[in-house]
């Protein structure tokens, strides 16, 4: 077998400590956050992330963070930032330092021909492959997967001793699927997943590494193992995601890390309540919420309770539910801390109100849910484009049980616009309820033009069936809690 190539060494970023100047770490960070928002980003960046930076361990940001560097400093290029190229790290074309591109089979067939692209928009197979590479960059990691066991064979170990570089290959994983999946939806992600997720826990079984690394190997392949999950969750997946959110779950109570099992509880009640499962929903988010309550971050106990009000909301416990929701807003209005997670950067005031929104919905109190919709669509942020498709379609589906079907279906209509930018089976099959209850009103003009334009759509694309598993039309899901 030919020898994988060495990891570069990693070198100090001096241009990148220098532009620090006095701030500390976490005053640096709070800038770069700031100047996020000025943009339409959202990151979550903090001392540790400046930290590794200056380190040279993230020797190139992923896009968000590209974008919010050169809002602060502009004119410069990465490297004047002190980064190296997008290319000699990533391998989308150069190699450079890092090394030849070392191939690694992903199931499911390549794309055929890709549909023209508008202005500015991305290649999504082509983003798809910088997630495969970020994470395969690292030698260790690609012999992890070569090490990983064979039925009827034993297992062999890596070659070398796993170190930052395969640690930061997983994180890096992680933070890619989630730009990604924000921008584009999981359908076109999640047959790229399966040899990252593999290889992360195949560092894990290697052993050889520090206590450090063990932590961070332990909670970036719980935090993958949980992005993959959503990925299956949000494409009809159920069962998948259920595996994926267990193993996370598992890796937790192993490590003792509570803020990944919380994390895995948030999405577990989530699933459950997708899959028709209210009462399993309610229990997880209490379950989160009991977890939490040692990580000092109000804005994740918002988001939890969260997660019991749409369980409550489905069983019809109208009580339970105003409670639970005014606690979540209570939680909220306190603002965001250092101690919330890295993963939660989706969750901002649109999400409070998308949330609010599906349990006035589940409630059948149709004049709250599109309240709430509205402001839902209204505040959400650029960056994310699966969720303004699926707060606008949430909408569309209240105005019309509200007895509005042409808001409803203007509202359903610019949804349907989104359908190129974003690949999600959950957000068509929301579409598709939405055009079936609109049909009976057809003769409106409106409601016309929509049917026509969805028929439209529809025929330049498969027929996605129902989520396995759902007892019932599933609900709005409108979070990205990977």
């Amino acid at each position: 077998m030919t020898p994988l190539p060495e990891p570069p060494p990693t070198r100090p970023n001096t241009a990148f400590r220098r532009l620090r100047g006095q701030l500390s770490p976490s005053e640096f960070a709070a800038s770069v956050r700031r100047a996020a928002r000025e943009i339409g980003e959202q990151v979550s960046c903090d001392a540790r992330y400046i930290g590794r930076v200056e380190s040279g361990a993230i020797r190139c940001p992923n896009y968000a963070y590209e974008r919010v560097f050169r809002h602060m400093f502009p004119g410069r290029t990465l490297t004047d930032l002190g980064f190296a190229s997008r290319e000699s790290v990533r391998g989308h074309q150069a190699r450079g330092p890092a090394g030849p591109h070392v191939p690694v089979p992903f199931p499911g067939p390549r794309p055929g021909p890709r549909e023209p692209q508008g202005k500015g928009s991305v290649d999504i197979f082509e983003e798809s492959e910088l997630l495969r590479r970020s994470f395969m960059a690292g030698g260790a990691a690609a012999a992890a997967v070569a090490a990983a066991p064979r039925a009827g064979t034993p297992p062999r170990r890596a070659g070398r001793r796993v170190g930052e570089a395969e640690a930061a290959a997983v994180e890096e994983a992680v933070r890619r699927i989630r730009v990604l999946d924000d921008r584009h939806g999981a359908d076109p992600l999640y047959a790229h997943t399966a040899k990252p997720l593999s290889a992360a826990y195949a560092l894990l079984d290697a052993g050889g590494y520090s206590r450090s690394i063990a932590e961070r190997l332990f909670t970036g392949a719980g935090e993958l193992a949980i992005s993959v999950g959503w990925l299956a969750h949000d494409s009809g997946r159920l069962s998948d995601a259920r595996s994926h959110y267990a193993e996370a779950l598992a890796t937790a109570r192993v490590s003792g890390d509570a803020a990944l099992e919380a994390h895995a509880f948030c999405n577990t009640a989530f699933l459950a309540r997708d899959a028709g499962h209210p009462r399993e929903a309610v229990r997880a988010a209490q379950a989160a919420q009991r977890v939490a309550e040692r990580l000092a971050s109000p804005r994740l106990l918002s988001l939890l309770a969260l997660r019991e009000a749409g369980g409550l909301a489905w069983l019809t416990d109208r009580g339970g539910c105003e409670r639970a929701l005014l606690r979540a807003r209570t939680l909220f209005g306190r603002g965001p801390c250092d101690a919330d997670p890295e993963w939660m950067s989706f969750f901002g005031e649109a999400e409070l109100e998308g949330l609010e929104a599906q349990c006035w919905s589940a409630l059948g109190d149709w004049k709250r849910a599109v309240e709430h919709a509205r402001r839902a669509v209204a505040l959400q942020n650029p960056h994310f484009t699966r969720n303004i498709a699926l707060f606008t379609t949430e909408l569309a589906r209240d105005l019309v049980a509200g007895g509005a079907p042409d808001a409803a279906a203007a509202s359903a209509g610019r949804a349907l616009g989104l359908l190129d930018q974003v690949k999600s089976s959950r957000i068509r099959r929301m579409l598709d309820d939405t055009a079936r209850i609109l049909r009976p009103y057809g003769r409106a003009s409106g409601v016309a033009d929509f049917l026509a334009r969805y028929e439209t759509t529809a025929a330049r694309h498969e027929p996605t069936a129902r989520p396995e598993g759902a007892a019932r039309p599933e609900p709005a899901g409108l979070t990205s809690p990977v």
